[in-house]
């Protein structure tokens, strides 16, 4: 192994445990193709299950292999076009058996931070899907909890305005200016520090470096 596939796994295991702890349940995976398959067992057949704007989970390939698969009621955000159509399959998350989501940062001790510009996803995980499956590569891992709101402030959200092609300050000039924009993706942030159902709450760490 490398060296920062040797610490990934270090630092991973002992996460594992650290979340856990909140009332998680938690997995370390060395890989993304580990990570996929985890996702694969861990849904079982005739669930319903959708997502939210995770690059992560599209870029392994994840909502293609839970559509192969053929025993699950998949609800493809993916496919609405109008305003409309994204508002109702953002209300039908509420009632999925799984849903799936990555994060803007997680800091060492477990705690995960989101921001979002609508609040559909982080809504989605305080409350509603029956089980969240969080997909979080090791890049995202921040010392604390200071330090991953940082990271979701300073990198993942600069980097998402690129993404989205928005006028924000920070798409100009890659930095957070802590702005006001009308077309901010900065509006909620949210911090997931314990699960107040145990279990309802998944985390797979990979040891790869994913998303933003």
């Amino acid at each position: 192994m490398s060296p920062q596939e040797i610490r990934y796994e270090r630092l991973g295991t002992k996460m594992v445990k650290a979340m856990e702890r909140r009332h998680f349940e938690a997995y370390y995976c060395a890989t993304a193709t580990e990570a996929k398959e985890k996702v694969n067992e861990l849904i079982a057949d005739g669930s319903s299950v959708t997502w939210g704007g995770t690059m992560t989970v599209r870029d392994m390939g994840i909502p293609e292999m839970l559509k192969e698969r053929g025993t699950l009621d998949v609800w493809d955000r993916d496919l609405v076009d109008t305003p409309e159509e994204k508002q109702e399959m953002y209300l039908r998350a509420f009632q999925a058996d799984y849903y799936l989501s990555s994060a803007n940062a997680i800091s060492e001790n477990g705690v995960i931070v989101n921001i979002d510009g609508n609040g559909n996803r982080v809504a989605a995980i305080t409350w509603g899907p029956k089980h969240v499956i969080f997909v979080i590569g090791m890049n995202k891992v921040a010392q604390d909890q200071d330090a991953a709101l940082k990271r979701a402030r300073s990198t993942a959200s600069p980097t998402n305005a690129a993404r989205f092609d928005i006028q924000t300050p920070c798409q100009l000039d890659g930095q957070c200016h802590d702005c006001n924009s009308p077309q901010s993706i900065c509006n909620y942030i949210h911090f997931l520090r314990n699960s107040s159902k145990p279990g309802r709450i998944i985390v797979i760490l990979v040891g790869e470096n994913l998303g933003y």
